[in-house]
């Protein structure tokens, strides 16, 4: 009898586990080159929601899970298959009293090359690092020539160790018009070098957001998310880290109809050279070319995806999202 009840609750745990995930959205193909990217079943599942705003997640290779923030409320997210979704850190970006902004915590997120979080922080104005096992933040950037950030957006890593980041003013309290808080003169692209130098390398661009290296780290991307001027632009990077004259990669407006209202976000770029840009409601798909081939379209404001495993993890306004890849 024993027996008996425990393979019965053993098939009801089973049959509860593989119950089918809610979905969202639709996958657009433009070009067949997108039907390489995606299983052809493929569907967006919504792992969790109930967030303000879903931002910059990263997959934590090591332990199997996810992170990601919502800067609105502070915080830092957790999700993995086994647990669920779980607060991991609050706040995230902001360690003062009262309210600073309507978006004081953390945006992008990073794993380093010593397997370290790297955290853009808005309210503290800084780019932060933190051992997963021990905690303990350590500030790596807040200033450059003397004056602070106005609020670090994105990140990405070179493999010699050297970050660029955009610093864009939404995490102000005032935002574009905050005159009263807002330091640095350029919404610039920041590098810091494995030396601790920083350098601003990019100093004419509005609203710079997204960052993102090509595969062989010769081309630094950045999404510029103004809508007058919809560009992701391409950047030579130089042996000493610095960059050339960039050029625009991919112009928005430019695109169909229902595409060339938008500007990117977030971006990111697989083994392949596909980009992957969250925009237009959705993750629009750019070939290495920067030809549009493909939209996962949400439905909602998408923000920013991030590569784990066989899937493709997307924050998308209150929801947390995946979709499988069909990695070639």
């Amino acid at each position: 009898m024993k027996k008996l009840l425990f393979t019965a609750l053993l098939v009801g745990f089973v049959a509860y586990a593989q119950q089918p995930l809610p979905t969202i959205g639709s996958i657009e193909t433009y070009d067949p080159e997108f039907t390489k990217l995606l299983l052809p079943d493929a569907k967006i599942e919504v792992l969790a929601t109930g967030f303000v705003w879903s931002e910059g997640p990263v997959w934590v290779k090591d332990g199997g899970y996810l992170l990601f923030s919502d800067a609105p409320q502070n915080t830092i997210f957790r999700w993995d298959e086994k647990d669920g979704l779980k607060t991991f850190l609050k706040p995230s970006g902001y360690t003062g009293l009262g309210k600073y902004s309507d978006e004081p915590g953390s945006n992008g997120l990073l794993i380093n090359t010593n397997g370290e979080l790297v955290a853009c922080e808005h309210g503290d104005r800084r780019i932060s690092k933190m051992n997963l096992t021990l905690g303990g933040k350590v500030t790596l950037a807040d200033k450059w020539e003397g004056k602070r950030f106005s609020s670090p957006n994105d990140i990405c890593q070179h493999s010699n160790g050297t970050y660029y980041f955009t610093d864009p003013p939404y995490g102000l309290p005032g935002r574009e018009g905050d005159t009263a808080n807002r330091e640095q003169k350029a919404e610039g692209v920041y590098s810091i070098t494995p030396d601790s130098t920083v350098r601003q390398v990019v100093s004419n661009l509005a609203r710079p957001n997204g960052v993102a290296l090509s595969p062989d780290e010769k081309t630094l991307y950045v999404s510029q998310s103004n809508g007058q001027t919809p560009y992701i632009m391409a950047y030579p990077v130089k042996k000493d880290g610095q960059l050339g004259e960039g050029k625009v990669f991919f112009d928005f407006s430019k695109q169909r109809s229902d595409i060339s209202r938008a500007a990117a976000d977030g971006i990111k770029i697989d083994a392949g050279g596909y980009m992957f840009a969250g925009a237009a409601n959705g993750v629009v798909v750019i070939s290495p070319k920067g030809k549009l081939i493909g939209r996962i379209f949400t439905g909602v404001p998408t923000s920013n995806c991030a590569f784990g495993g066989d899937y493709l993890y997307i924050t998308a306004h209150h929801y947390l999202c995946r979709i499988k890849l069909a990695w070639y």
